[in-house]
């Protein structure tokens, strides 16, 4: 073990944005190794456009509670009051608000002009440490334009929500309805991939402990980050972290993963959308 990266946490609400559009949409951009998200904040009548020179693969919308929407791809249009969540396919694709709202895009770093565009891309430049992204098996029923109302995915068992691609996969959990008990929190750590974690409603405190390596020098203090929504900690591999909601009620966090995580995947029915999305053929239940 020899990794000593220090997470990263993009505070959107705080953080001068990274681009303003024409139309006044002003965008934060934060990436890790294998993904990046945008983070934008648009007037209504706004529109978000992707064109198909820019994007070559899926990429996830994330539409909070109130951000109401019209969403086009591949001549398909789709509108949505918000708690949603898209899955747009490559290509051209649109947003298009109808009121004002904060929109959350998750790509992977196939994006290569959002990678640039991120205050933090050079913190990845010399990064070895992270599985490599490949993409798992075609939607079985070809690329377009998919809508997850996330109401319709709420369980008793668990307040995990997961979807994915071919190369990425989101858990959007259910809002917290009181603050997180600090004698049940889950520190645990992953020993080859990143996770990103998105705050979009609500306050956290990220909880970082780093590994001991043999050079003293290398090592880390814990760090306990606190970050408002909207924001975004990029949590290294190896380190030790579990994310504790400080809010009254209403806090969420979205979890990024890129590639898939293989463990979710095999739970059998864990994944919401595993139906669309086969499993490579090594890793099969």
């Amino acid at each position: 073990m020899n990794t000593t990266r220090q997470a990263f946490t993009g505070h959107f609400y705080r953080d001068p944005h990274t681009w303003i559009d024409s139309n006044g949409t002003q965008n934060w951009v934060c990436r890790a190794a294998n993904f990046v998200v945008v983070a934008s904040q648009a007037k209504k009548n706004a529109v978000i456009s992707r064109s198909a020179s820019q994007q070559s693969d899926e990429y996830f919308i994330v539409l909070p509670k109130n951000s109401a929407a019209i969403v086009n791809a591949n001549d398909q249009e789709i509108s949505n009051d918000g708690d949603s969540l898209f899955i747009a396919p490559p290509g051209d694709s649109q947003i298009r608000m109808l009121n004002d709202g904060w929109v959350y895009r998750i790509f992977s770093k196939h994006a290569k002009d959002l990678l640039e565009l991120a205050p933090n891309h050079q913190d990845w430049a010399n990064v070895a440490d992270v599985a490599e992204l490949t993409n798992w098996p075609a939607p079985i029923d070809g690329y377009k334009l998919r809508h997850y109302q996330l109401n319709d995915y709420i369980r008793t068992d668990t307040t995990m929500r997961l979807f994915r691609t071919r190369n990425l996969m989101v858990n959007i959990f259910l809002p917290s309805t009181a603050p997180r008990d600090i004698q049940k929190l889950s520190p645990h750590s992953h020993p080859d991939y990143e996770q990103g974690s998105l705050a979009i409603q609500g306050a956290y405190i990220h909880h970082l402990r780093y590994p001991w390596t043999p050079d003293l020098s290398t090592w880390h203090e814990d760090e306990h980050i606190v970050a408002s929504a909207p924001s975004m900690c990029v949590i290294p591999p190896n380190v030790i972290h579990t994310s504790q909601a400080v809010g009254e009620k209403g806090m969420q966090l979205v979890d990024i993963f890129a590639p898939p995580r293989q463990d979710f995947s095999l739970k059998l029915g864990l994944v919401c959308n595993h139906n669309e999305y086969p499993l490579p053929a090594d890793i099969q239940q």
